[in-house]
């Protein structure tokens, strides 16, 4: 043969959602980081949380006003998320954390997550100390929130977590795993000729 027959040719790679994930453990362990640790900083806690139960972005998180806040009804908006959100008591007490932390800097800032260089601003946090708030715990804030897209649209129709969250439908499919979790598979060896 005196050409290659494949020259010219690409292949395109795989078309769903190949990042890294938290194993169940792992979130467990957060979990419980973020709601029995009195040492961890306030805005990783709220990050975490957030993102690890709510799926929020850091976008989301770091654009937070405390006029999203219902406290009565425990919920919060959540970027272009069409309703608000509603809390469990373990994330309402880290977002408690964060504004006990916020109004220690006696700020007139409107946003949740304050820092020393924004309490004296209107501003949000930089994109850069929020891509970094989690860094003590040892994962990115991207792949935590994929955990929980990739279980919500994985045990949900994918078009009502795109509604839920605000995304473009296509945007959840991705997330779809072309693989069947073998706990959900019924037991091969108990079925009878």
């Amino acid at each position: 043969m005196l050409i290659d027959p494949s020259r010219g040719l690409t292949a395109r790679g795989p078309s769903g959602f190949t990042g890294a994930t938290l194993t169940l453990d792992q979130q467990r362990v957060l979990f419980r980081r973020w709601t029995t640790d009195p040492a961890v900083h306030p805005h990783e806690a709220l990050l975490g949380m957030l993102a690890l139960l709510h799926g929020a972005s850091s976008r989301e998180v770091r654009m937070l006003q405390t006029a999203d806040l219902d406290p009565h009804a425990r919920t919060t908006r959540l970027g272009d998320r069409p309703h608000p959100v509603p809390l469990d008591p373990a994330s309402w007490a880290a977002l408690e954390r964060c504004l006990a932390h916020r109004e220690a800097k006696r700020t007139d800032n409107p946003h949740v997550m304050v820092t020393r260089q924004t309490k004296s601003g209107q501003g949000p946090a930089s994109t850069a100390y929020v891509s970094h708030i989690l860094d003590a715990c040892g994962f990115p804030p991207r792949m935590i929130r994929c955990t929980r897209l990739l279980d919500l649209v994985n045990t949900m129709d994918p078009k009502l977590v795109a509604a839920a969250f605000g995304m473009d439908p296509e945007a959840t499919l991705i997330y779809l795993a072309d693989h069947i979790d073998p706990g959900r598979l019924p037991d091969q060896h108990k079925r009878t000729p």
